[in-house]
């Protein structure tokens, strides 16, 4: 697995979010966006990571800058999961993880003994040229927000 780096343009996509809606990168050109992959909505590590997000809105805002989540799950789902933590940014379902090998953030894992394939908890802040700025990949999960309001902040 080897995730796209900074200087790389990002890869175009369109996915549906939360509402069925389909979304595409293209529109958020001309604006700071960070593409955020994480495992699994609903559980507890990317609960925090959202959640952590979801009050940082107004400063990440402040900084140009708007959110979206990635992950595998169906769309019902991440309503859900909107609905329930009161999310105030888009999520998307990439069910295939077309989207999340094109990033390259999609390859094996292993939890609990067992090895799989599944979604690495890498993010990227794409500049408004579609340009990947920053790939954020050494964080835990209660502390990507300020990890990323951090670099916002000092460029």
């Amino acid at each position: 697995m080897s995730s796209l780096k900074a200087g790389d343009k990002a890869p175009q996509f369109s996915l549906p979010d939360q509402d069925g809606e389909t979304i595409n990168l293209l529109d958020f050109e001309g604006q700071r966006v960070l593409v955020y992959f994480y495992p699994k909505a609903m559980t507890p590590g990317c609960t925090v990571q959202a959640c952590s997000l979801r009050d940082s809105m107004d400063e990440l805002k402040n900084a140009n800058v708007e959110v979206l989540g990635i992950s595998t799950d169906l769309p019902e789902k991440l309503s859900r999961f909107v609905e329930k933590e009161m999310l105030n940014f888009t999520l998307l379902s990439d069910v295939d993880h077309q989207v999340a090998e094109q990033f390259g953030v999609w390859g094996e894992k292993q939890f609990m003994g067992k090895t799989y394939n599944g979604i690495h908890r890498i993010s990227f802040l794409i500049n408004p040229q579609g340009y990947i700025e920053h790939v954020f990949d050494k964080f835990k999960t209660s502390d990507h927000h300020q990890v990323v309001l951090d670099y916002v902040k000092r460029h």
